[in-house]
């Protein structure tokens, strides 16, 4: 019998990770859309892939799942935790109403002030439990910020990395 959802999601906190905001153009809904996601990996350089995962729960989902829909990870800088928190929350107004965008080769809205941003088509997707996990195949990429500090993700709160 597997552990608890709980004791699962207790484990994990311990794990930090990065920050993203996904971000996803999906044509035949003529809908732009993001999310906060910190469930994402790299997979391959050959070809480039990446991951990410995402509740069925959330419309990101229904947008990944029609034709054409491409998504941008948007990779948060430290002093990123308010457009983390609209990208995560804010359910009736537009989360791209702060910040400044750009479109990305594949039409995918992309963060210009990001640590780094990733442009991917749909590669595959897999059903995995209460998500799904996109794997996406990088078309083009950008590091805005290349010496900053990400956002980090640990024990239920933002993290800042200190480097000695």
């Amino acid at each position: 019998m597997p552990v608890s959802s709980e004791s699962f999601r207790d484990v994990l906190r311990h794990f930090p990770s990065g920050v993203t905001v996904v971000t996803i153009k999906s044509p035949a809904a003529d809908a732009v859309h993001g999310l906060t996601v910190s469930a994402f990996a790299s997979v391959s350089p050959d070809p480039p892939l990446i991951l990410v995962t995402i509740d069925h729960r959330a419309s990101a989902c229904a947008l990944l799942e029609r034709a054409g829909a491409t998504f941008a990870v948007n990779i948060l800088a430290h002093d990123q935790m308010e457009l983390s928190n609209r990208f995560a929350w804010l359910k009736d107004e537009d989360r791209f109403a702060v910040g400044e965008w750009d479109t990305a080769v594949t039409g995918a809205p992309i963060l210009k002030d990001a640590l780094a941003w990733l442009d991917c088509t749909v590669y595959s997707r897999f059903a995995a439990g209460s998500h799904t996990i996109y794997i996406g195949e990088v078309q083009a990429s950008g590091v805005p910020r290349p010496d900053e500090k990400p956002l980090v993700y640990w024990n239920r709160g933002y993290r800042k990395l200190v480097l000695k």
